[in-house]
């Protein structure tokens, strides 16, 4: 330890720190990083009690489930997202959308509606097309940090909605217990979507043009669906109906797999998008990787102050093994919870899957300092959110289950 912080911590620090400062070269960092860790517990410390080699392919046993879906899913989403703008219907938004800031608005409305019973990562892709067809691809980075925000407070409140609120279903949480995190995500939108949507109309209003030739391609939108249900209903028959296998076999990552490559005879996707959604996602199994070597074996006692601490900490460091360790805890209100792990990401693009989705389309949106500066009303959000819900509902911690 260094000033009583272990060394993995400080690495992991240093690691995040040149993400955020280098963001043009993000993924060596995250992978030169990843390497010193591993390099690190193998010669000085062990991996969960076991030390070496067999520690280390120990861990990697524990851990390829949830690494091989958040790559299907980042890589499928990609294509699901070009299907959608093939479709053309993101260029006929438009027309139907208010032609001032408020039509960036209701958009984000949009997105946050999907992410309440679509995965965050899906509501942000989509999001992010329509938002890149009716802006014609001149997005304010703000308002891409507003896409995210947005898709990831739809998902706070839904046991579908988010990896972390599915790891507490499955873990016996109710949903109606996580429910009540939507009272902070509501005020958490108020708060950065019109102040992003404003910064949009500033930097690129919306075009109303005549597209009424451009025809739809409903075959692409049926696609798209599938995709979407595949993976939705995946999720909700492995939860209900073989709980104890889902962290035994990726069944989630080989559903989108096959849909796509089922459905590739219909309407080719755009295979070229791949080696990019690739690398990008291999950057994010990087970080989480090298977040899950941390020494975290305990949390703070739960209460609602270190709970808004989560939040800020899960803009750096990756929710899931978070949202374990809190579980594993007990004595924590299930909806704040829900609400800090689920949101907190959003503040920083890597904080979350769904901000690394969305920068891989977006490689410009790849800086923190950017971001924070940009998307400054996220994190008002979050606060925002955080004690609304805590004055309106107050602080009701459950007891270990």
């Amino acid at each position: 330890m260094i000033a009583a912080i272990p060394i993995e911590f400080i690495l992991f620090g240093l690691t995040l720190a040149s993400v955020a400062l280098f963001h043009r070269h993000t993924l060596q960092c995250a992978l030169v990083g990843l390497l010193i860790i591993t390099l690190y517990k193998l010669s000085f410390t062990n991996f969960a009690g076991v030390a070496g080699l067999a520690g280390l392919i120990a861990h990697l046993g524990h851990e390829w489930v949830l690494l091989s879906n958040l790559f299907a899913l980042l890589v499928g989403f990609a294509l699901l997202a070009q299907h959608f703008e093939d479709s053309h219907l993101p260029a006929r938004l438009p027309d139907y959308l208010p032609d001032d800031w408020k039509g960036g608005l209701v958009l984000l409305g949009l997105v946050f509606v999907l992410s309440s019973f679509l995965d965050n990562i899906a509501g942000a892709m989509i999001g992010g097309t329509a938002a890149a067809a009716v802006f014609r691809n001149r997005l304010h980075i703000g308002y891409l940090a507003a896409i995210v925000a947005a898709a990831n407070a739809g998902g706070a409140g839904s046991v579908i909605g988010d990896t972390t609120t599915t790891m507490m279903w499955l873990d016996g949480i109710a949903a109606l217990d996580v429910l009540p995190a939507y009272v902070a995500a509501i005020a958490a939108f108020v708060v950065f979507a019109i102040p992003a949507s404003l910064q949009q109309q500033r930097y690129s209003p919306i075009v109303k043009d005549d597209l009424e030739h451009v025809p739809i391609d409903g075959a692409r939108l049926v696609i798209v669906l599938l995709i979407l249900l595949s993976v939705v209903g995946t999720n909700i028959y492995m939860h209900l109906q073989m709980p104890d296998r889902s962290e035994d076999f990726p069944f989630i990552g080989v559903a989108i797999t096959a849909t796509v490559l089922l459905t590739s005879p219909w309407r080719r996707p755009d295979w070229s998008l791949v080696p990019s959604a690739a690398l990008g996602s291999v950057f994010l199994l990087a970080l989480v990787l090298a977040a899950s070597m941390m020494p975290v074996e305990q949390l703070p006692p739960a209460s609602w102050v270190n709970t808004l601490g989560l939040g800020f900490l899960s803009a750096v460091f990756d929710n899931i093994p978070l949202t374990k360790l809190a579980l594993d805890a007990g004595g924590y209100d299930w909806g704040f919870l829900a609400y800090a792990v689920g949101f907190g990401g959003s503040m920083i693009w890597f904080g979350s899957s769904a901000g690394v989705a969305l920068s891989n389309r977006f490689p410009e949106s790849r800086s923190a300092l950017a971001w924070i500066r940009g998307g400054w009303h996220v994190i008002v959000g979050y606060m925002v959110g955080f004690f609304v819900m805590l004055l309106t509902l107050g602080w009701h911690p459950h007891p270990p289950h």
